[in-house]
């Protein structure tokens, strides 16, 4: 089963983490543990001194890709430079996400017409986590209008973050319906599901035909677990929006190796033409590999 990945964490490279363009620096001191050091206490691949990235060769990591079938992936934990010197290595491996604040205004427009046209990048990022905004604010249609003149996909944060210094539904799929709405001809990609309102994702996905969502930073054993609350999406997944999921493994993140999440897909009870798409083919299409 060929698999294209829409979160991988890739051996560290210079920089040791992605881009932060939301302002921290006139933040109040505040207790240990609070704001995005939260998610130390939540996931344990992001507690003090560990790293979500491997330690190995680049040559070695693109080896190992190979053996489990996973011909493409989306990194992730790199910033836009990073990803770019992987883009030059590695064409075939590779896809380009420009993660871009929305807080950068024509300069943050500038850089994604930079990246996709002289370096090759295939999509925008952004992050209602991040930036402190939600998918919806007008400072982001800037990105959006020049993601149409492009024609690249986006993907958006569309979950609860865990954040305790910024409400915790700036990434509620709702934000999307406008989106959408305002930009019909914009393929959209709503990262990491929607959780934990999984049944509004896919009744989004459901309504506008050019967006999409993915599976990021959730194990797939639990999308088929009874009381989960995936289990519209296994429902729907399977039938009505079966050519709308991709799949994000998240390996480093949730700290399995990628054959037993890869394996984990192909135990859900989905028909295999499904499995294929929601694990290649979807994503294939959306980002135009065939």
């Amino acid at each position: 089963m060929r698999v294209i990945d829409m979160e991988c964490n890739v051996p560290k490279g210079a920089s040791a983490a992605p881009e932060s363009p939301a302002a921290e620096a006139a933040a109040p001191e505040r207790p240990a543990g609070y704001g995005m050091a939260n998610y130390a206490r939540i996931f344990r691949s992001r507690r003090e001194g560990s790293d979500p990235r491997p330690d190995t060769e680049m040559d070695a990591y693109v080896k190992l890709l190979d053996r489990v079938g996973i011909v493409r992936a989306v990194p992730f934990g790199t910033t836009n430079d990073e990803a770019a010197e992987l883009l030059r290595d590695y064409p075939d491996r590779f896809i380009g996400l420009a993660r871009i604040s929305g807080l950068h205004g024509m300069r943050g427009v500038r850089e994604l017409e930079h990246r996709v046209r002289e370096q090759k990048f295939a999509a925008l990022g952004v992050s209602a986590l991040v930036d402190g905004i939600p998918a919806s604010d007008r400072r982001y249609y800037p990105l959006y209008a020049k993601a149409v003149e492009l024609d690249i996909p986006v993907r958006i944060y569309s979950s609860m973050n865990y954040a305790t210094d910024r409400p915790y539904d700036l990434g509620h799929p709702r934000h999307l319906d406008q989106v959408a709405i305002d930009f019909p001809e914009l393929t959209l990609i709503g990262g990491l599901g929607g959780w934990p309102w999984v049944n509004e994702m896919v009744a989004l996905v459901r309504r506008h035909p050019k967006l999409h969502l993915d599976t990021s930073a959730h194990r797939a054993k639990y999308l088929g677990q009874r009381g989960s609350g995936w289990e519209m999406l296994l429902q729907f997944g399977n039938t009505l929006i079966q050519d709308k999921v991709l799949v994000g493994l998240s390996a480093g993140l949730v700290g399995q190796p990628h054959e037993t999440l890869i394996e984990e897909y192909m135990a859900l009870p989905l028909k295999d033409t499904v499995k294929e798409k929601w694990l290649y083919r979807n994503a294939a299409r959306v980002f135009r590999l065939e």
